[in-house]
C-alpha cells in the first residue's frame, strides 16, 4: 500500500514538473568558454587513419582505423566552397562522433575543368562564419588550408608562393580569431615536383615563401606531408629523403636551413602505393613494414592513405575499394595490424535547465529525482561516462539512468537516492561530473521535505477502515 501510494503520487507530480519545465526552455542562453588546441602527441594516439572522398565511407573507414584494438583514428576529407552546407557536416560529425573518428578537413574552392580556382580573400569570412557554425568532434579543430599549390592547376593556374604565404597567414589569423580551438595544417606540397612548365620543385616554393614572409611559418600548428613512395608511387619503404613515404623527415629538415627551427606535430594526409606497379600482396606488405618501422616515428600524429574508395580515373590506381565494392586485400592487413584506443581531448559542459526531487520522502527510505540537462560540450555523454553529485557531498546516490544525450541535445535524468536519517527539509544542489569526474555544468538547488512516519498507526488506520 505504502509504495504504491508513493509511486502514483511521484509520478503525477514529475509529470506536472516536467510540462512546465518544457514551456520554459526555449528562454534559456548556452555560454560558450574559450579554450585553445591541445597537444595531440600529449595523451594516447591511435595514428591509423583513412582519406576518403564521401560520407557514404564513413562506416568502412571505422572499421579499418578502429580495428585491432584501436578507438579513435582519424579520417581525411575535403570540403569545397560549393559545399559549405551545416546541416550536412553537422550530420557527419555527428556520425563521426559515434564512430569515435577524427576529422581532418582540408577546405578548397571551386574547380573549373582541371584547375582549381585561386581563393579569394573575402571568402574567408564565410569559411570562419561556416566552420565556426559547427560542433566539432574533438577540441582540436584540424583544418588544411589548400592542396598542393605547387602545381598550377591547384592555384587557377599559375604558381604563387607569395600569394600562398599571404592566404595561409590571413587563414591562419582569422581561424584563430574566430577560436582558438582551430587547429591549422599548411596545404601539403608535392615533393616530387620539378622545375617546368605547371609545376615548382618543393624546395623553391618553400624557400620563396619563407623569403616572402620569414613568419609564415608561425602561422601553422603542424606540418602536412603528402610522403609517396615515388616514381610512380611504388618506391621502395626503407628510402628516405624527399619523394618516399619519410617526405616529412626531409621537408622539416629542410625547414630547420630556412631558419624554421620550431618541430611541429606531423600529419601524413596522402600516401599510397599503386595497384598498377605493384600487386595487392606487396602493397599490404609495404604498409605494414611502414606502420611499424617507419610511421611509429614519435613526431607523427596522423597517417591517411589516398584514398578509400575512388576505383575510377584519376585515383584507381591508388583506391583501396575496387568497383565491385569488394576491397583489396591490403585492407584487411591493415585491418589486423595492432592499434592503441586514442583519447583525444573533447569540450565537456552542459546546463541544467532543472532539476527536482521527491516532495515528500519517509525518514530513512530511498527517494526520486529527475534532472533535465542540454549537453553543450563534445562528447556524448552516458551513465558509464557522467554521473551526479552535489555541492554538499552528501548524496548518497543510489543509481541513476538516462539515454544517451549527444551534443546540443535535452535529455532527462532520473536518480535514486537515500535519504539522510535527521527530518525536516533535505536542500541539495546537484550538478553533473564528466569522464574524468570533474564538473561539467552548473548547479541546481533540491529541495525535499523528510518526515517521520509511525507505519504502525498507519496500517491500524486503514486496517479500521
Amino acid at each position: 500500500m505504502q509504495v504504491s501510494l508513493q509511486t502514483d503520487t511521484m509520478l503525477s507530480w514529475m509529470k506536472y514538473i516536467i510540462a512546465l519545465l518544457l514551456s520554459f526552455i526555449l528562454l534559456l542562453n548556452f555560454t560558450q568558454t574559450a579554450y585553445a588546441i591541445t597537444d595531440p602527441l600529449g595523451v594516447n594516439n591511435n595514428k591509423y587513419g583513412i582519406h576518403i572522398f564521401s560520407e557514404k565511407d564513413l562506416v568502412n573507414a571505422e572499421e579499418l582505423v578502429n580495428s585491432s584494438g584501436g578507438d579513435w583514428g582519424y579520417v581525411t576529407f575535403v570540403i569545397t566552397e560549393g559545399e559549405r552546407d551545416h546541416d550536412r557536416w553537422q550530420s557527419v560529425f555527428d556520425e563521426m562522433r559515434r564512430d569515435h573518428l577524427i576529422p581532418i578537413v582540408r577546405i578548397a574552392t571551386k574547380a573549373d575543368g582541371g584547375t582549381w580556382q585561386i581563393p579569394k580573400g573575402d571568402e574567408i569570412n564565410n569559411w570562419i562564419a561556416f566552420l565556426n557554425s559547427l560542433n566539432w568532434v574533438t577540441q582540436n579543430r584540424y583544418v588544411i588550408i589548400g592542396n598542393e599549390p605547387n602545381h598550377a592547376s591547384e592555384w587557377g593556374g599559375k604558381i604563387d608562393p607569395e600569394g600562398y604565404g599571404t592566404y595561409l597567414v590571413e587563414f591562419s589569423q582569422k581561424l584563430k580569431s574566430g577560436s582558438p580551438d582551430f587547429f591549422v595544417l599548411p596545404a601539403a606540397l608535392d615533393a616530387s615536383a620539378k622545375n617546368i612548365s605547371g609545376t615548382m620543385d618543393e624546395t623553391r616554393y618553400l624557400s620563396l615563401m619563407f623569403k616572402s614572409n620569414p613568419q609564415v611559418f608561425d602561422s601553422i600548428d603542424g606540418w602536412n606531408s603528402h610522403s609517396y613512395p615515388n616514381p610512380d608511387f611504388s618506391g621502395n619503404e626503407t628510402d628516405s629523403g624527399r619523394g618516399t613515404i619519410k617526405t616529412y623527415d626531409w621537408e622539416n629538415t629542410y625547414l630547420k636551413t630556412l631558419g624554421f627551427e620550431k618541430d611541429l606535430p606531423v600529419f601524413i594526409t596522402e600516401t599510397g602505393w599503386s595497384v598498377k606497379s605493384l600487386n595487392e600482396d606487396e602493397i599490404g606488405q609495404k604498409l605494414t613494414y611502414a606502420f611499424n618501422n617507419v610511421w611509429n616515428d614519435p613526431r607523427i600524429v596522423a597517417v591517411t592513405p589516398f584514398i578509400l574508395d575512388y576505383p575510377q580515373a584519376p585515383f584507381g590506381i591508388l583506391s583501396w575499394q575496387k568497383s565491385d565494392k569488394s576491397f583489396y586485400s591490403f585492407y584487411a592487413k591493415v585491418q589486423s595490424l595492432p592499434k592503441i584506443k586514442g583519447e583525444p581531448v573533447q569540450l565537456e559542459s552542459g546546463q541544467i535547465v532543472a532539476a527536482f526531487a521527491q516532495p515528500i520522502v519517509p525518514e530513512g527510505s530511498d527517494y526520486l529525482g529527475a534532472i533535465l540537462a542540454k549537453n553543450t560540450g563534445q562528447s556524448i555523454w552516458n551513465s558509464n561516462t557522467n554521473s551526479i553529485k552535489s555541492d554538499s557531498g552528501d548524496l548518497n546516490l543510489q543509481s541513476f539512468s538516462f539515454n544517451d544525450i549527444e551534443p546540443m541535445r535535452l535529455g532527462l535524468i532520473i536518480f535514486k537516492a537515500a535519504a539522510p536519517q535527521t527530518t525536516g527539509i533535505y536542500s541539495q544542489s546537484l550538478f553533473l561530473t564528466g569522464t574524468k569526474g570533474e564538473r561539467i555544468t552548473n548547479s541546481f538547488p533540491t529541495d525535499t521535505l523528510l518526515v517521520k512516519i509511525d507505519w504502525s498507526q498507519i496500517k491500524a488506520f486503514f486496517t479500521k477502515k
